[in-house]
Protein backbone atom coordinates (compact mmCIF):
# COMPACT_ATOMS: atom_id res chain seq x y z
CA UNK A 1 0.00 0.00 0.00
CA UNK A 2 1.06 3.45 0.35
CA UNK A 3 2.48 5.58 2.79
CA UNK A 4 0.80 8.99 1.46
CA UNK A 5 -3.00 9.65 0.65
CA UNK A 6 -3.99 12.88 -0.89
CA UNK A 7 -7.77 12.86 -0.92
CA UNK A 8 -10.34 15.18 -2.59
CA UNK A 9 -13.26 16.38 -0.08
CA UNK A 10 -16.55 16.69 -1.79
CA UNK A 11 -17.82 13.17 -2.82
CA UNK A 12 -15.18 11.59 -1.35
CA UNK A 13 -14.80 11.87 2.08
CA UNK A 14 -17.61 13.94 3.07
CA UNK A 15 -21.10 13.72 1.95
CA UNK A 16 -21.44 17.71 1.47
CA UNK A 17 -24.91 17.59 -1.69
CA UNK A 18 -27.51 18.10 0.87
CA UNK A 19 -25.90 21.39 2.30
CA UNK A 20 -24.17 22.94 -1.10
CA UNK A 21 -27.89 22.66 -2.41
CA UNK A 22 -29.54 24.32 0.63
CA UNK A 23 -26.95 27.11 -0.12
CA UNK A 24 -27.12 27.63 -3.78
CA UNK A 25 -31.10 27.36 -3.68
CA UNK A 26 -30.81 29.94 -0.30
CA UNK A 27 -28.96 32.30 -2.55
CA UNK A 28 -31.14 31.74 -5.60
CA UNK A 29 -33.85 32.73 -4.20
CA UNK A 30 -33.28 35.22 -2.42
CA UNK A 31 -32.24 36.95 -5.81
CA UNK A 32 -35.34 35.68 -6.90
CA UNK A 33 -33.88 33.28 -9.27
CA UNK A 34 -35.40 29.82 -9.70
CA UNK A 35 -33.67 26.69 -7.94
CA UNK A 36 -32.39 23.90 -8.67
CA UNK A 37 -32.95 20.22 -7.77
CA UNK A 38 -30.35 18.03 -6.17
CA UNK A 39 -29.25 16.26 -9.15
CA UNK A 40 -28.63 19.49 -11.09
CA UNK A 41 -26.55 20.13 -7.94
CA UNK A 42 -24.23 17.20 -8.51
CA UNK A 43 -23.75 17.61 -11.94
CA UNK A 44 -22.84 21.39 -10.80
CA UNK A 45 -20.28 20.68 -8.24
CA UNK A 46 -16.21 19.50 -9.24
CA UNK A 47 -14.87 22.95 -10.06
CA UNK A 48 -14.98 24.93 -7.35
CA UNK A 49 -17.62 27.53 -5.87
CA UNK A 50 -17.94 30.38 -8.20
CA UNK A 51 -18.02 27.26 -10.87
CA UNK A 52 -20.97 25.90 -9.54
CA UNK A 53 -22.79 28.99 -9.01
CA UNK A 54 -22.18 30.08 -12.63
CA UNK A 55 -23.43 27.12 -13.63
CA UNK A 56 -26.96 28.04 -11.25
CA UNK A 57 -27.33 30.90 -11.61
CA UNK A 58 -29.45 32.04 -15.41
CA UNK A 59 -26.89 33.19 -17.68
CA UNK A 60 -23.76 32.66 -15.43
CA UNK A 61 -21.45 34.86 -14.45
CA UNK A 62 -23.19 37.69 -17.39
CA UNK A 63 -26.14 37.85 -15.70
CA UNK A 64 -25.47 41.54 -13.81
CA UNK A 65 -26.92 40.19 -10.36
CA UNK A 66 -24.13 37.49 -9.99
CA UNK A 67 -21.34 38.29 -7.88
CA UNK A 68 -24.35 39.38 -5.54
CA UNK A 69 -26.01 35.98 -5.71
CA UNK A 70 -22.63 34.23 -5.48
CA UNK A 71 -21.88 36.54 -1.85
CA UNK A 72 -24.95 35.46 -0.80
CA UNK A 73 -24.27 31.53 -1.02
CA UNK A 74 -20.60 32.07 0.36
CA UNK A 75 -21.88 33.81 3.43
CA UNK A 76 -25.11 31.46 3.53
CA UNK A 77 -22.50 28.09 3.37
CA UNK A 78 -19.82 28.95 5.23
CA UNK A 79 -22.86 29.47 8.27
CA UNK A 80 -24.32 26.22 7.43
CA UNK A 81 -21.32 23.60 5.99
CA UNK A 82 -22.08 21.47 8.86
CA UNK A 83 -25.55 21.10 8.93
CA UNK A 84 -25.83 17.89 7.33
CA UNK A 85 -22.67 17.40 5.79
CA UNK A 86 -21.39 13.78 6.86
CA UNK A 87 -18.29 11.20 6.39
CA UNK A 88 -19.09 8.74 3.95
CA UNK A 89 -19.66 4.88 5.60
CA UNK A 90 -16.36 3.56 6.56
CA UNK A 91 -14.39 6.88 5.86
CA UNK A 92 -13.83 7.45 9.88
CA UNK A 93 -12.42 3.86 9.88
CA UNK A 94 -10.23 4.58 7.16
CA UNK A 95 -8.65 7.80 8.70
CA UNK A 96 -8.05 6.35 12.20
CA UNK A 97 -6.43 2.72 10.42
CA UNK A 98 -4.14 5.17 8.03
CA UNK A 99 -2.75 7.11 10.52
CA UNK A 100 -2.16 3.57 12.89
CA UNK A 101 -0.03 2.45 10.05
CA UNK A 102 1.86 5.82 10.14
CA UNK A 103 0.67 6.75 6.48
CA UNK A 104 0.42 10.70 5.90
CA UNK A 105 -2.77 11.99 4.62
CA UNK A 106 -4.28 15.50 3.16
CA UNK A 107 -6.90 17.30 1.61
CA UNK A 108 -6.99 19.15 -1.74
CA UNK A 109 -10.52 20.95 -2.74
CA UNK A 110 -11.57 23.66 -4.93
CA UNK A 111 -13.92 24.24 -2.02
CA UNK A 112 -13.21 27.77 -0.46
CA UNK A 113 -10.24 27.25 1.69
CA UNK A 114 -11.91 28.75 4.92
CA UNK A 115 -14.81 25.95 4.65
CA UNK A 116 -12.15 22.91 3.20
CA UNK A 117 -10.27 23.35 6.39
CA UNK A 118 -13.26 23.86 9.25
CA UNK A 119 -14.51 20.64 7.52
CA UNK A 120 -11.05 18.47 7.88
CA UNK A 121 -10.83 19.79 11.60
CA UNK A 122 -13.94 19.44 12.73
CA UNK A 123 -14.79 15.90 11.06
CA UNK A 124 -11.31 14.69 10.49
CA UNK A 125 -8.35 15.67 13.37
CA UNK A 126 -5.82 13.28 12.25
CA UNK A 127 -5.27 15.00 8.89
CA UNK A 128 -2.96 17.08 9.58
CA UNK A 129 -3.27 19.22 6.04
CA UNK A 130 -6.21 20.78 4.45
CA UNK A 131 -5.99 23.16 0.70
CA UNK A 132 -8.80 24.74 -0.95
CA UNK A 133 -9.20 27.46 -3.01
CA UNK A 134 -7.20 30.49 -2.44
CA UNK A 135 -5.57 31.65 -6.10
CA UNK A 136 -4.84 35.06 -4.63
CA UNK A 137 -1.74 33.68 -3.50
CA UNK A 138 -0.97 32.33 -7.00
CA UNK A 139 -2.09 28.32 -6.12
CA UNK A 140 -4.58 27.81 -9.08
CA UNK A 141 -7.44 24.95 -8.25
CA UNK A 142 -7.79 21.70 -9.69
CA UNK A 143 -7.49 19.87 -12.07
CA UNK A 144 -3.97 22.21 -11.70
CA UNK A 145 -1.79 19.98 -9.79
CA UNK A 146 -0.86 23.18 -7.04
CA UNK A 147 -2.87 22.32 -4.35
CA UNK A 148 -1.12 19.19 -4.56
CA UNK A 149 2.34 19.95 -4.95
CA UNK A 150 1.71 22.29 -1.65
CA UNK A 151 0.24 19.55 0.09
CA UNK A 152 3.15 17.05 -0.55
CA UNK A 153 5.53 20.36 0.37
CA UNK A 154 3.61 20.74 3.47
CA UNK A 155 3.92 17.12 4.40
CA UNK A 156 7.71 16.77 3.57
CA UNK A 157 6.98 14.07 1.21
CA UNK A 158 8.00 13.44 -2.66
CA UNK A 159 5.14 13.05 -5.02
CA UNK A 160 6.23 9.49 -5.91
CA UNK A 161 5.23 7.98 -3.01
CA UNK A 162 1.69 9.23 -3.20
CA UNK A 163 -1.68 8.43 -4.43
CA UNK A 164 -4.63 10.54 -5.26
CA UNK A 165 -8.31 9.77 -3.85
CA UNK A 166 -11.21 11.22 -5.96
CA UNK A 167 -14.94 10.60 -7.02
CA UNK A 168 -14.73 12.72 -10.20
CA UNK A 169 -13.43 13.68 -13.61
CA UNK A 170 -11.75 16.76 -12.30
CA UNK A 171 -10.25 14.82 -9.78
CA UNK A 172 -8.32 12.02 -12.54
CA UNK A 173 -7.20 15.27 -14.33
CA UNK A 174 -5.33 16.52 -10.94
CA UNK A 175 -4.10 12.96 -10.48
CA UNK A 176 -2.33 12.97 -14.15
CA UNK A 177 -1.40 16.24 -14.10
CA UNK A 178 0.29 15.96 -10.28
CA UNK A 179 2.23 12.62 -11.98
CA UNK A 180 0.22 10.94 -9.25
CA UNK A 181 -2.27 7.56 -9.92
CA UNK A 182 -5.38 7.53 -9.24
CA UNK A 183 -8.12 5.71 -7.41
CA UNK A 184 -11.70 6.21 -8.50
CA UNK A 185 -14.20 6.12 -5.36
CA UNK A 186 -17.41 5.22 -6.38
CA UNK A 187 -19.93 6.50 -3.74
CA UNK A 188 -19.68 9.74 -4.95
CA UNK A 189 -20.81 12.44 -7.28
CA UNK A 190 -19.98 10.64 -10.52
CA UNK A 191 -20.56 6.65 -11.37
CA UNK A 192 -18.90 4.51 -12.57
CA UNK A 193 -19.47 4.73 -16.13
CA UNK A 194 -18.49 8.49 -16.41
CA UNK A 195 -15.48 8.14 -14.67
CA UNK A 196 -14.28 5.20 -16.97
CA UNK A 197 -15.56 8.11 -20.08
CA UNK A 198 -12.45 10.12 -17.93
CA UNK A 199 -9.94 7.61 -18.21
CA UNK A 200 -10.71 6.05 -14.77
CA UNK A 201 -8.79 2.82 -14.12
CA UNK A 202 -8.74 1.61 -10.47
CA UNK A 203 -11.84 1.47 -8.79
CA UNK A 204 -13.51 0.78 -5.02
CA UNK A 205 -16.59 1.04 -3.81
CA UNK A 206 -16.30 0.99 0.14
CA UNK A 207 -13.29 3.02 1.60
CA UNK A 208 -11.83 -0.18 3.32
CA UNK A 209 -11.16 -1.35 0.04
CA UNK A 210 -8.44 1.34 -0.31
CA UNK A 211 -6.67 -0.60 2.56
CA UNK A 212 -6.44 -3.50 -0.51
CA UNK A 213 -4.48 -1.64 -3.34
CA UNK A 214 -0.96 -1.83 -3.70
CA UNK A 215 0.89 0.61 -5.27
CA UNK A 216 -0.11 1.54 -9.51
Amino acid sequence: MYKTYIFDLDGTLLDTLQDLAASVNYALRQHHMPEHSIDDIRRFVGNGVRMLMTRAVPDGEDNPQFEAVFATFRQYYMQHSLDTTRPYEGIPELIHELKARGCQMAVVSNKMMAATQELVRHFFPEIPVAIGEHEAEGIKKKPAPDTVYAALDALGIPSPSAVYVGDSDVDLATARNSGLPCISVLWGFRDRDFLLAHGATTFVSHPLDILKIQKL
